[in-house]
């Protein structure tokens, strides 16, 4: 009875010696493992072995990146103005050692140090600057804090500002500045949209001015080159008159030379009618009145048909006249009437 009794005390110390050295470490864990209170070693995830009685488990460090939320705090900007900002943090543990035995409780460590450096850098920055360049913040932060808590064996992989919330009465003076803003742009932009009409309306008639002159100076070039050519026309009938009244005088001057005094009739005789058509047309004439006698204007116009009697004689006589050379006879024309 005392042997099964001994048996069975070994085989239980055995059974506890046995549960006490094997350890299973889960994946994303690490275990440190303490000999006699001070650290030996770190367990990664799997089976492990260590000696029961001697060694024991410290802590168990979860290496999973791990997330929490900043609670909302209240900040004062350079310019004085109060806003309530919160955030959220992402770490991870690398050296569980580390996280372990450098800081106690690594999570509100690291809460408490984002929320220091939080008013830290947004206390420094104008609000403005605080609502437009959020990025910034979040890069300052995770500079700083990460740099803080690396002796801890962890990273800060992540710092963002989720909320900046100012006063109330604060957000409608930046509403009605808003608005300001944006009715000065758009009036200047109305302006400048004006000005750029009267500008293209002006190059337009300057344009047209352009083109109109460019029109009458074409026009008055035509007009002249028209009275040019009319001129010329003009001068060329005048020319062709004179030169047929010139041959006319030459001819009337040459009949005279001959002795025909019915050349001389007829010449005062055409300058007479001349005279008598433009003096009835004249457009205030009411009564004509010839002061001279009927029969010397009939004597006229027979001297006219002597005339034109001596030229049809005179080719008759050329016509019949002998090829040998016989004298001309000069015919004898009867006086009608007496010379003007």
């Amino acid at each position: 009875m005392t042997g099964e009794m001994i048996a069975g005390i070994f085989g239980l110390l055995a059974i506890l010696i046995v549960g006490r050295s094997v350890r299973i470490v889960s994946q994303g864990y690490e275990y440190t493992v303490e000999r006699f209170g001070r650290y030996t070693r770190t367990l990664s995830p799997g089976l492990h072995l260590i000696v029961p009685l001697v060694d024991r488990i410290g802590a168990k460090i979860n290496m999973m990146e791990a997330v929490f939320d900043v609670p909302s705090q209240d900040v004062i900007t350079k310019d004085n103005a109060a806003v309530t900002v919160d955030g959220i943090v992402f770490y991870q543990v690398l050296d569980a050692a580390k996280a372990a035995y450098e800081v106690a409780n690594l999570a509100n460590a690291i809460l408490n140090l984002t929320m220091t450096n939080i008013r830290t850098v947004m206390g420094s920055m104008d609000l403005d600057e605080l609502l437009s360049h959020r990025e910034v913040i979040n890069a300052r932060l995770l500079a700083v804090v990460d740099e803080a808590t690396s002796p801890w064996g962890t990273k800060v992989t992540r710092i963002e500002i989720k909320d900046i919330k100012p006063p109330r009465d604060l957000i409608d003076s930046m509403g009605r500045q808003m608005k300001a803003e944006r009715d000065k742009r758009a009036l200047i932009l109305e302006a400048e949209g004006e000005r750029q009409a009267a500008i293209l309306a002006a190059e337009g008639d300057r344009q047209a001015r352009i083109l109109k002159g460019e029109g009458v100076k074409q026009s008055m070039i035509l007009e002249a080159e028209g009275r040019r050519e009319s001129a010329q026309r003009d001068a060329e009938a005048r020319e062709r008159l004179a030169e047929a009244e010139a041959k006319a005088t030459s001819d009337v001057s040459a009949a005279i030379h001959k002795g025909s005094v019915q050349a001389i009739n007829y010449f005062v005789a055409q300058k007479y009618v001349e005279a008598l058509h433009a003096f009835a047309h004249s457009p205030n004439q009411k009564l004509l009145l010839m002061p001279m006698e009927v029969s010397s204007v009939i004597g006229s116009i027979a001297g006219i048909a002597e005339v034109a009697k001596e030229a049809f004689s005179s080719k008759q006589e050329a016509s019949i006249e002998h090829p040998a050379g016989r004298a001309k006879s000069k015919a004898s024309v009867p006086s009608v009437g007496e010379p003007l």
